[in-house]
């Protein structure tokens, strides 16, 4: 008899990598409240700027995602045990007990552990990305009782495909040449390198995690393997709390930067299909992924696509539209600027804008603050956010569509009952109420606003907008001024103009009559 997903993760121990992170903590979460009878979950972690694994997995059992589970069953966090060591060391950097303990009893490993920024140097996101997952199989290779192995990777791992099917591509380069081509490499030769050798994706996230779905494969002959390809990882659509996130990366930094006012133009084909996919999805793919993988045991690595495409249609314009309805519904409290701008879908007239908008207003703050005797901080935050627009901005002037026949089957893998927990049926997602929900849990999860100070954030708010009215009809009115001023020194200099060529006219036919 087929066990359900609950049954099948009773008893089981689960490695998670990269527990700390977005999605790390909320599959963490997920599995100590949708599958109590699972035995142990084991979170690689290392000590980051002096702060011990211990004390992190203090603050990571301290986060708000758990604030419900913290509540209703605190003893849950007993199963959550620490294993001392980094992605980044030989050997994972662990104990020889923990290992033989992983060896012996350890039946899952979820490897989302990766660099997940995209301007990161490539021995970096290398050995993090690529060299720390072979590390990771090494291990698992040496686990008695596996049963699944989910590596995540992206949606985003082969570029320059409009279409990428749920299969694996050949990698542009020798995954395991490239890992002793980083170490050996000085850093000057491999940064004038590094363009020619990522030449076929974006960036270095993206050419990491597709030559390392390459050396994933070549494990799936040892144990059952399955890739998940998640795309834009956004706010959590039910689960643990609707518009739960914890970043500022990708859509998130957009929604808070336009709504206090920063971000007032962008790069972006407003009728091109965004695909976003919120945390809580992915979380229940990753699980049903393994539950699947393992119930299966397949020779070959499978790969799911954890992509909207073919199930929600949503363009980058109505993204844009509802997410300014909502953040002038919900406004922050605290902002440089009443919300505006608006997208471009031309990479000139964008530009343009930016000088108009971001770039001289940045400037004149600055020159005020210095005058003022107040620290300047406009022109490097303006830096800041061009970089980060850059980034985004090349997935908002593209579009991809993934087929997702194996993240579409899961749903029938399991019964109706578990399909209300694990849910992965993205067709019933309300995107007004998301993006509301979004909004809303930017503000409270991220900026740390307390919803009981939005009847001032919304006071503020309505300064805000008439401020920005006055300011608008001021400029206008100068900028007619200037040019009607402009037309009054241009007949000025007309009619001087016409005064000397007349009189030296004059004076030539004088001349020659004399």
């Amino acid at each position: 008899m087929i066990p359900s997903v609950t049954e099948f993760y009773e008893g089981k121990r689960v490695l998670i990598t990269g527990a700390t992170g977005f999605l790390g903590k909320a599959l963490v979460e997920k599995l100590l409240r949708a599958c109590p009878g699972i035995h142990t979950i084991y979170l690689l972690m290392r000590e980051k700027k002096g702060v011990s694994g211990e004390e992190r997995l203090k603050a990571l059992c301290n986060n708000r995602i758990f604030e419900h589970l913290r509540e209703k069953d605190p003893d849950v966090f007993n199963k959550l045990k620490l294993v001392s060591g980094d992605i980044l060391e030989d050997e994972l950097g662990i104990s020889n007990d923990d290992r033989q303990e992983l060896q012996q009893h350890c039946n899952i490993v979820f490897h989302s552990a990766a660099c997940v920024r995209f301007d990161q140097k490539l021995k970096d996101a290398v050995d993090m990305n690529t060299t720390g997952t072979l590390r990771v199989l090494k291990l698992a290779e040496t686990m008695e009782n596996l049963k699944a192995f989910v590596h995540l990777s992206t949606a985003y791992c082969r570029c320059e495909l409009s279409v990428l099917e749920e299969k694996l591509y050949p990698a542009v380069h020798n995954p395991e040449k490239i890992i002793d081509l980083v170490e050996w490499l000085d850093d000057n030769t491999l940064e004038y390198l590094e363009p020619k050798l990522i030449s076929s994706e974006p960036n270095t996230y993206s050419y990491t995690k597709a030559i390392t779905e390459d050396l994933v494969a070549e494990y799936s002959s040892k144990f059952p393997i399955a890739i998940g390809r998640p795309s834009i990882v956004t706010a959590a659509w039910k689960e643990p709390m609707p518009g739960w996130v914890d970043n500022k990366n990708g859509p998130t930094g957009l929604i808070i930067g336009s709504g206090k006012g920063v971000i007032r133009t962008m790069h972006c084909e407003p009728s091109y299909q965004a695909d976003a996919i919120p945390v809580d999805v992915v979380v229940n793919g990753c699980i049903l992924i393994a539950y699947v993988t393992a119930l299966d045991k397949p020779k070959d690595v499978r790969i799911f696509n954890i992509t909207l495409s073919g199930v929600q249609k949503i363009t980058w314009r109505e993204v844009i539209e509802l997410g300014e309805k909502w953040v002038n519904t919900y406004p922050y409290t605290v902002a440089l600027w009443y919300p505006g701008g608006t997208i471009k879908s031309y990479w000139f007239t964008h530009q343009l804008t930016v000088i108009f908008v971001h770039l001289l207003p940045a400037y004149f703050v600055d020159l005020l603050l210095f005058l003022l005797g107040r620290k300047t901080f406009m022109v490097n935050l303006h830096k800041r956010i061009s970089h980060g627009l850059n980034i985004l901005q090349y997935y908002t002037t593209k579009e991809w569509h993934f087929k997702n026949n194996n993240f579409l089957s899961l749903q029938k893998r399991i019964t109706e009952a578990e399909n209300e927990v694990f849910f992965t049926d993205v067709s019933k997602l309300n995107r007004d109420e998301y993006l509301r929900d979004y909004v809303i849990g930017t503000r409270h999860y991220v900026c740390n606003e307390d919803p009981a100070s939005l009847p001032r954030a919304r006071k503020l708010h309505r300064i805000r907008y008439w401020v920005d009215i006055v300011t608008k009809i001021l400029f206008c009115s100068l900028l007619l001024w200037v040019l009607y001023s402009k037309c009054g020194v241009i007949d000025i200099l007309d009619n001087i103009y016409n005064y000397f060529y007349n009189y030296v006219m004059d004076n030539r036919v004088d001349s020659k009559i004399e």
